[in-house]
């Protein structure tokens, strides 16, 4: 059930809807967004999830984009949160101060990687975030200054992947630090370590993965990762798994589209292989300044260019 939106300008400085779930017990859901579109996150928002996760990392998405999709989501009471490059300071602090309720930090492999994400993504004394509260996380004004650093340390959720094999071997050295909320076990990165690449349900990489949650856990810190399907989530969440990502909103998009494409095919007896080729013979006959060659550019733009 979709949760009440928030009503004032400065709620983000104290509400944080995932981190709530999370709070008390409950498993969250959310799933990824890497297209840079306001309207398919507040689509997505709409379905009553927890969170998004805005990726900027493998997505073309800027920080302006995300922070209208932040927008988006929290209109519908849902937790935006962006993943970052990596274990990049200016990259944390921008993602924050647009306004996300946490942050993703891939290949984080050491103690050290770890330390340094608690202490980009916190205010002092707990790390050294820069501060202004000119920003949509200080609700653009300067008579949020105080509130911003006394709440935001304890409502930001950080989330820290644990991505290949060595890094999995050696999560108990770091999943223990203050301020690491999440440990979210990249799976699509783990399978291509141990030479099984995309295959997320391979025996060896469940068993990678199981001892891995047991390990969070036991940090007392929770555990998450995606799922593709309903038996892979019915699987991962009898793991325990508390914080799953379900699918990518590019792959829940285009995989009805598929589906219903070789139905179609099917139906008709066209292949499509056929499609390809009609596409292809489409192309050729297009006029010159409308024709998109392999730059992306039709012969009209590129002549356009300065």
């Amino acid at each position: 059930m979709p949760r009440e939106p928030t009503t004032r300008g400065d709620e983000v400085l104290h509400t944080n809807f995932v981190k709530a779930t999370l709070d008390r017990g409950d498993p969250a859901i959310g799933t990824w967004a890497i297209m840079p579109s306001l309207v398919v996150a507040d689509a997505i928002a709409a379905t009553g999830i927890d969170f998004l996760v805005i990726d900027g990392e493998h997505g073309p998405i800027g920080f302006e984009t995300a922070q209208g999709m932040a927008i988006a989501c929290e209109s519908r009471g849902v937790s935006p949160i962006i993943r970052v490059g990596g274990v990049i300071e200016a990259e944390i602090l921008r993602a924050l101060d647009v306004g996300a309720h946490g942050i993703h930090v891939p290949n984080v492999t050491t103690a050290e990687d770890a330390r340094r994400v608690v202490g980009f993504a916190k205010y002092a004394p707990d790390g050294e975030r820069g501060f202004s509260p000119f920003t949509r996380a200080g609700g653009y004004s300067a008579a949020n200054a105080q509130r911003l650093t006394r709440e935001a340390n304890q409502n930001t959720l950080i989330c820290i992947h644990v991505e290949g094999e060595e890094a999995v071997e050696h999560v108990d050295s770091f999943i223990e630090i203050d301020g690491i909320d999440i440990v979210f076990v990249g799976l699509y990165d783990l399978s291509k370590a141990m030479g099984l690449p995309g295959q997320v349900d391979h025996p060896e990489v469940l068993a990678r993965l199981e001892n891995c949650i047991g390990a969070i856990r036991s940090a007392g810190k929770v555990p998450g990762t995606i799922a593709n399907t309903p038996a892979q989530m019915r699987t991962m969440l009898g793991y325990g798994v508390r914080y799953l990502t379900y699918s990518v909103d590019c792959e829940m998009l285009s995989r009805p589209y598929r589906e219903a494409a070789m139905r179609f095919f099917e139906a008709t007896g066209r292949s499509s292989e056929d499609a390809v080729v009609d596409a292809r013979a489409g192309f050729e006959r297009m006029p010159d300044e409308n024709r998109r060659e392999g730059d992306g550019m039709s012969t009209l733009e590129r002549s356009l260019r300065p």
